[in-house]
């Protein structure tokens, strides 16, 4: 009878983490000030260019003021329209090739594992490889320009779209799905009537966000011979034309700013 009053009088204390996951949180703190020291080590930052940066920023700066302003309608002007065009045309290239491939990969609706493998694979691929990469192959191809800038947008974006696709119609209900199989709906009335109209909105979201995405991506292909504005950009920095970077510069950034407030603004009124 002595011992449960015994045992009632120890105190529990509270602890937000088990041992084992202090542990874990220990080792994980350890590796990431020693991946930190690793980076500095391999960097090889020279302190003398850290010191004289302030200097040279202010240097820059006043390169690039008074901003030629007549570098716009002889040469930004045209490198801007045709990098909207890369970004819309890429854009519109990647929604058409990413639909059957996002059908492909989404599970509840292709049943065979070798064809959501090859989707998958597609998936991957187009997102592992940059678009700038894309680009120096696209130009390899079929030579520097606006296909090469819009084959590169493309095939960038397919992962993305394709991706995001397959998990909305991963994630769609099944009552509907259910009610038309039950009455007999071939496969394709199924999709149209019972998958399509959950995941429209979905589809839709990501193709404005996308197109924002490849207007910003588009702005730097001409950089490696793709087209658009990035090449005027090239252009001024070869020459060391800092006040036409400054208007190429500028240009890039109210476009991206413009792109921003548009696709939000469609957004919110078609969805």
């Amino acid at each position: 009878m002595s011992a449960a009053p015994a045992a009632a009088s120890i105190a529990r204390e509270w602890q937000r983490f088990t041992p084992r996951q202090r542990l874990t949180r220990y080792a994980f703190y350890l590796f990431a000030v020693a991946a930190l020291m690793q980076s500095l080590r391999s960097v090889e930052i020279i302190p003398e260019f850290l010191e004289d940066m302030p200097e040279q920023v202010a240097d820059l700066f006043t390169r690039m003021w008074p901003i030629d302003w007549n570098y716009y309608p002889t040469t930004v002007h045209a490198a801007l329209v045709e990098t909207l065009h890369i970004a819309t045309l890429g854009t519109i290239l990647s929604l058409a090739l990413a639909f059957p491939v996002g059908i492909m990969a989404a599970r509840n609706i292709v049943r065979w594992p070798a064809v959501q493998l090859f989707a998958k694979f597609i998936l991957v691929s187009s997102r592992s490889v940059n678009s700038l990469v894309w680009a120096l192959l696209f130009v390899a191809v079929f030579g520097p320009g606006a296909l090469a800038g819009t084959l590169a947008i493309a095939f960038r974006s397919i992962g993305f779209v394709g991706k995001l696709l397959g998990e909305a119609l991963e994630e769609a209900h099944r009552g509907p799905v259910e009610a038309l199989t039950a009455a007999g709906a071939p496969p394709a009335s199924v999709f149209l009537k019972a998958y399509w109209p959950q995941v429209q909105p979905s589809f839709w979201s990501i193709a404005l966000f996308r197109l924002d995405i490849n207007i910003r991506e588009s702005a730097v292909l001409g950089l490696v011979g793709a087209g658009g504005i990035g090449t005027a950009l090239d252009d001024a920095l070869s020459l060391l034309y800092w006040d036409q970077v400054a208007m190429t510069l500028l240009t890039i950034f109210a476009v991206v700013i413009v792109a921003e407030i548009a696709v939000t603004y469609i957004r919110s009124r078609i969805l």
